[in-house]
């Protein structure tokens, strides 16, 4: 048997509960914790993208009817700028629902009706097994961007795959940023801070253009896939075409 049938996921991983009702939130804690799995809660739907982004989790235990948003809006923003697996948990299971929320990018669905915590526990282990070998294949055979794209900020020189990218100054120290650090999202602050590093008086909305430029420059190399994504609300991350 492949050294790819044995491979399990991190009994460390962190698992994001979102469920407003107090006493199953903790039910599911008690159970993840028994598997050996870490977790924390998240009680407003309006709470949930700050905290993914703040730590992304390994997996999004997400329920629909929830305060201040609700999963399906939860589930759309945040495949906006990331791929972590979502299990859908709601009282809701006809099948107009479950259809909704795989549309919207939703991994898999289980109702509370009837309510199993174990059952909860074995799809998070299919689900971070399934993940962790996709991952692994991804690694395997996609090229990084540090294989992609080689950057001397000294010689203001830019390649992709040896083709030479004419990149302004800025615009070689913005490639610089994102590809140190593909799929984190960046506030225009954020991007602001590693171009300047005096205090000169600069709007963030500079930080559109240099971004529009890079992008029209990048295009032609990964044709029809937008290497910079806009985060609604937040700023841009930058993310490599998986093959």
């Amino acid at each position: 048997m492949s050294e790819a049938f044995h491979f399990q996921p991190p009994q460390s991983a962190d698992i994001l509960i979102v469920e407003d009702e107090p006493k199953l939130a903790e039910l599911l804690q008690k159970y993840l914790a028994a598997a050996g799995y870490r977790s924390r809660h998240v009680a407003r739907g309006d709470a949930v993208v700050e905290a993914v982004q703040q730590q992304r989790p390994d997996l999004i235990l997400l329920d629909i009817m929830l305060p201040g948003m609700d999963g399906w809006e939860i589930c759309r923003r945040l495949r906006s700028f990331c791929d972590v697996p979502i299990l859908m948990l709601t009282a809701r299971a006809e099948e107009e629902d479950r259809l909704r929320g795989l549309e919207l990018g939703a991994d898999d669905y289980i109702s509370k009706a009837p309510f199993s915590p174990r059952e909860v526990v074995a799809r998070v282990k299919s689900m971070l097994r399934r993940n962790a070998l996709v991952q692994r294949a991804q690694a395997q055979t996609s090229p990084t961007a540090a294989e992609l794209l080689h950057i001397d900020e000294l010689r203001h020189q830019a390649s992709v795959r040896g083709e030479p990218l004419n990149l302004t100054p800025l615009e070689l120290r913005l490639l610089k940023t994102f590809a140190a650090a593909p799929g984190q999202v960046f506030s225009r602050e954020q991007l602001l801070n590693h171009l300047h590093d005096d205090d000169r008086p600069v709007t963030d909305r500079v930080i559109d253009t240099h971004i529009k430029n890079l992008r029209r420059k990048l295009e032609p190399f990964f044709p029809g896939h937008n290497a910079i994504q806009a985060v609604y609300g937040v700023g841009y991350c930058f993310e490599l075409p998986s093959s």
